[in-house]
């Protein structure tokens, strides 16, 4: 791994201090070698979270963000960069320990100016996003793509989109283009980079560089996903149909925005999430923002300084041994002690949990540092299975381990908890 592109990691979180604690748990295990890490975060999170773990060995850079704004936050973490490649994960997500370097070793293919891989949603099994094209009024359109890494082109007019919580470019390129616009406070922006980056290369789909997406509770949605204010999608909107849609095309991806958000919060509305009058009023506050968006100004974006400094490494990542910890769900006080115990050892753990029941598996990774999976040991793990299927304990830790081995670094042989 030695010959990969250094990367540079920046993470930019806003009042989530336990989710930025665990994404950067998951990032000091990364496999990457040659990694550094920038951090911005509000005061309180910087003062509580990221200095007792600088004070504990996490080395990195770190910046105070004064706004909620997450493309200024994440120009800052790129002012902080060194690395020939940044990549970006929200403070929400964790990265399997394979992402970095997997998304790093995409620009050493010439051309690339972009990478982006797939993210597994809240269950940890099923994606959340995979990959797709977003054209000029933001719409994404399905992508077929080719088994393994596959290198696409696109045009000012559609490109393919670099998901915001999973993606990294070539710095000099991305400060060539001048960052991430600050319209954008929240929404779109990845999209607004795949448009202004396309003229100068192509963008990586790299399926195996994989990260977990949580959607953490925050001052725009709740932990069970129900927005609180629809004000910044519809801003966004608006700025990103003034960059880079014609006039005549407004009105329809206007109506669409409206048709779409009324659709989802009907849908938390009938599930007893909302109640009818929060309709209305999410649906005011999206247009509230159409207002906003349109009158927000749009400055020439032009390259930003290459004034970051030397490159700081992260000490402590590059490969490491896997480690598999498998019980019966009423071992789970065991299994987490033993799972700690691998940790501290540096192996990359895994816990299979599983009770004699048809229960789907959902995984997740734990704040102490281990990823765990759990369920019916006759359940499906995944959608396409069938929904129930007799299998011996040991049997369904090997197929677990070998599918997680995709990812991670799994053993042949895990430590079975009697």
């Amino acid at each position: 791994m030695t010959d990969l592109p250094t990367i540079s990691v920046i993470v930019a979180s806003w009042q989530r201090p336990e989710a930025l604690r665990r994404c950067l748990t998951g990032l000091r295990q990364q496999d990457h070698p040659q990694l550094e890490l920038c951090v911005v975060a509000d005061r309180a999170a910087c003062d509580v979270v990221v200095a007792p773990m600088q004070a504990a060995g996490l080395v990195c850079k770190l910046a105070v963000a004064a706004l909620p704004n997450l493309s200024l936050s994440r120009n800052t973490g790129l002012a902080l960069a060194a690395g020939e490649a940044v990549a970006f994960i929200d403070d929400d997500a964790v990265a399997e320990p394979t992402w970095a370097s997997r998304l790093a070793a995409a620009f050493q293919t010439p051309g690339v100016v972009a990478a982006t891989g797939f993210t597994r949603g809240r269950n940890g099994i099923s994606f959340q996003w995979t990959a797709t094209r977003v054209d000029a009024t933001g719409q994404d359109h399905a992508l077929h793509l080719p088994s393994g890494i596959s290198m696409h082109s696109g045009t000012p007019h559609q490109a393919v989109k670099p998901v915001g919580t999973n993606c990294a470019f070539r710095r000099m390129a991305l400060l060539g283009v001048g960052g991430f616009d600050p319209a954008y406070r929240f929404y779109l922006e990845d999209a607004d980079i795949a448009l202004r980056l396309a003229p100068l290369g192509m963008t990586a789909v790299v399926p195996d560089a994989q990260v977990h997406h949580g959607f953490e509770a925050s001052n725009r949605r709740r932990a069970d996903r129900v927005p609180l204010d629809l004000h910044e999608i519809g801003a966004s909107s608006m700025v990103f149909l003034r960059r880079h849609a014609a006039e005549r095309e407004w009105a329809p991806a206007l109506d669409r925005l409206h048709a779409d958000q009324r659709r989802r919060l009907l849908s938390h509305m009938v599930t007893g999430r909302i109640e009818p009058r929060e309709v209305e009023l999410l649906l005011r506050g999206l247009h509230a923002g159409i207002a906003d968006g349109a009158a927000r100004p749009l400055p020439v974006l032009s390259s930003l300084p290459d004034s970051s400094g030397s490159f700081l490494p992260l000490p402590g990542t590059g490969p490491r041994p896997g480690a598999v910890v498998a019980g019966r769900v009423w071992q789970r006080a065991q299994l987490a002690r033993r799972a700690r115990a691998a940790v501290a050892a540096g192996a990359v753990t895994t816990v299979l949990r599983f009770s004699p029941t048809g229960l789907r598996h959902r995984a997740n990774f734990h704040p102490d540092g281990y990823w765990q999976q759990w369920g019916g040991l006759f359940g499906a793990a995944r959608r396409e299975e069938p929904p129930f299927r007799l299998m011996r304990f040991d049997d369904r830790v090997l197929r677990e381990c070998r599918r997680w081995a995709e990812v991670r670094p799994c053993v042949a042989d895990p430590e079975r908890v009697s």
